[in-house]
C-alpha cells in the first residue's frame, strides 16, 4: 500500500495516475492511462479499464469485466462478475469511430454476465438480474431481468421490492416508506 492507502497487487499493471484513496486493484488487472478510479473501489481479478473509463467512488468491479472508453459508472456501482460491456454498435474491423457513451448511475447493481449495450443508461439504484441483456435504458430504482431484459418492478436503494398501495404510490415494506410514480419516474418522498 501506499502513503493514499491504495493497494495495487503485484501483478497489476496501473497506468492512471488518478486512482483514488483506500482502493484496492487486485491481480492481473490492467488500467490504462487516462482513465479515472475513485476512492474506496474494489477492482478484482482480471479486469481491463481503458482510456476515457471513469468511475466513482465505493465502485465494486467483480472479476472478468472490461471496461471501455466511453463507459462511466458512478459513485456505489456494483458490477457482478463478468458483465460485458461495449462501445461500438456497429463494430468492424481496424474502423476506429468516436466510442458510444454508456452510464451507470449512482447505486446501480448489475448481475453477473449481464450484457450492455452501447449508449444505454442504468439508472440510479437499478438492478439487473444475473444473465439480463440490456438494450435499452433502465430507469431509477426499477428491476429488470431476462433476455432481453424487462421490466419486473420497483425497488428501493437496498434492492427491496416495492409494493404496490395505489395508482401512483409504492411502499417499501420493513419502513413503510412512500415512493412516489409521476410520468414512469419513481421517486421517494
Amino acid at each position: 500500500m501506499d502513503e493514499n492507502n491504495i493497494y495495487i497487487h503485484p501483478t497489476a499493471i496501473v497506468g492512471s495516475k488518478k486512482i483514488g484513496n483506500d482502493t484496492k486493484i487486485w491481480q492481473y488487472v490492467v488500467i490504462l492511462d487516462g482513465s479515472e478510479i475513485g476512492s474506496n473501489c474494489n477492482i478484482n481479478f482480471s479486469c481491463f479499464i481503458e482510456q476515457g473509463v471513469k468511475v466513482g467512488n465505493n465502485v465494486t468491479i467483480k472479476s472478468g469485466i472490461y471496461l471501455w472508453d466511453g463507459i462511466e459508472c458512478e459513485d456505489d456501482v456494483f458490477l457482478g462478475p463478468n458483465v460485458v460491456f461495449t462501445n461500438d454498435i456497429f463494430p468492424r474491423s481496424k474502423q476506429y469511430k468516436e466510442p458510444v457513451k454508456t452510464l451507470i448511475k449512482k447505486g446501480a447493481s448489475i448481475g453477473a454476465n449481464s450484457t450492455i449495450l452501447a449508449g444505454v443508461t442504468i439508472g440510479k439504484y437499478a438492478l439487473t438480474g444475473i444473465g439480463s441483456v440490456i438494450t435499452k435504458d433502465i430507469p431509477d430504482y426499477s428491476l429488470y431481468f431476462g433476455n432481453p431484459a424487462r421490466f419486473q418492478g420497483w425497488i428501493d436503494e437496498f434492492g427491496n421490492k416495492l409494493i404496490r398501495i395505489s395508482e401512483t404510490e409504492y411502499q417499501e415494506p420493513l419502513s413503510k416508506r412512500i415512493f412516489n410514480l409521476i410520468n414512469n419516474k419513481l421517486t421517494p418522498q
